[in-house]
């Protein structure tokens, strides 16, 4: 396992994470036990859950996993959780107001017998709450102890934008990750994310980096319903994941260069999509879900993988994004271009 740091922090964790949404759900909890503990044992650190996996089972399983191993094991755990989203129909049970990320926050402390968390996501955007009124909660957190460091989830790139300039002309703290699907077949977040993250370093902890179980190899074009994988479950998000996945010719192109990649280097195609996430600029670490001890064992191997360069050089091409030409395509590019020498930039290039 290698380290990075958490962004801009001085917190190092692995470079791979782990998922744990089906922990006490899909997951029972022995093999659950038996995960954690060996990711722990491999030099694993960053573990991470949400408020709402699982209806609290995911945290509630992490808390009896903390209280039944010695403190040498799970004082090395970087945890990180998440609020926004909620349990029931009522009106405030969602979204970033101080009030429903209080409860939040207190329900995941309690599920989880813990003091702190080490990193508190805010799991989604929420427009109707003033961000102000969200950032100034999570200082106050911060300044009580309950956080350590505050992380971001599905926000886009001016989302990301608005709060960062907004916690800077307030004074409060800062978040220093981002979570944002990524994988090879789900580029679109190098058009605007990725060079914002850069800008003020974050850390993207990526979600979903082998595309929900698309990238392992495990599907033809003929076959995307197995029993056992996700794509076999009956839920309307995978149906769409793996409905728009099936639909798009250079995704399966990919896969083919990535099983052929694998072939050639004595991989998996897993973990040669886990290696590919894992070195983009800005990855701090991608999030992994293992649901049994085997599936744990293969993410594991793809934190020391490094692929050949030439090898990177194909997935890059063949999965590359194909934007329309503003304002991610050549033409938009142009318009932001800049030379050190300005005549080297003539009028027929940017039109």
């Amino acid at each position: 396992m290698k380290y990075r740091m958490l962004g801009s922090t001085g917190t190092s964790v692995s470079n791979i994470a782990l998922g744990t949404m089906g922990f006490g759900t899909e997951t029972d909890e022995a093999e659950a036990f038996a995960i954690l503990d060996r990711f722990v044992e491999a030099g694993g650190n960053l573990i991470d859950t949400a408020n709402v996996y699982g209806g609290g089972a995911s945290e509630e399983l992490l808390g009896r996993w903390f209280t039944n191993r010695p403190g040498d094991v799970t004082d090395r755990v970087v945890l990180a959780t998440k609020g926004r989203f909620g349990f029931g129909p009522d009106m405030n049970d969602a979204g970033l107001s101080r009030r429903n990320l209080d409860r939040a926050l207190g329900g995941s402390l309690r599920r989880l017998g813990l003091d702190t968390i080490d990193l508190y996501q805010l799991h989604g955007f929420d427009p109707l709450t003033p961000v102000e009124e969200t950032l100034s909660f999570l200082d106050d957190a911060v300044h009580a102890g309950r956080i350590h460091y505050i992380g971001l989830s599905n926000f886009t790139g001016w989302q990301l934008q608005l709060v960062l300039s907004t916690a800077k002309a307030m004074g409060l703290q800062l978040p220093v990750t981002l979570q944002p699907q990524y994988s090879l077949v789900s580029r679109e977040i190098e058009f605007e994310i990725v060079p914002a993250a850069l800008h003020s370093g974050i850390g993207l902890l990526p979600w979903s980096p082998s595309a929900g179980g698309f990238l392992t190899g495990k599907y033809t074009r003929d076959v995307l319903k197995l029993d056992g994988t996700r794509a076999g479950a009956d839920n309307p998000m995978n149906d769409h994941i793996f409905g728009d996945l099936a639909r798009t010719d250079q995704n399966w192109a990919t896969l083919d260069a990535v099983k052929e990649i694998a072939s050639e280097i004595g991989a998996t195609p897993n973990q040669v999509a886990l290696s590919w996430v894992t070195a983009r600029p800005g990855v701090t670490a991608p999030i992994v879900g293992s649901r049994t001890l085997a599936q744990l064992e293969e993410n594991i191997a793809a934190a020391d993988l490094e692929l050949p360069v030439e090898a990177t050089a194909k997935l890059d091409a063949v999965s590359e994004p194909t934007p329309n030409d503003y304002p991610y395509g050549p033409f938009g590019v142009k318009q932001r271009d800049r030379y050190v020498d300005s005549s080297e930039q003539a009028i027929q290039e940017l039109f």
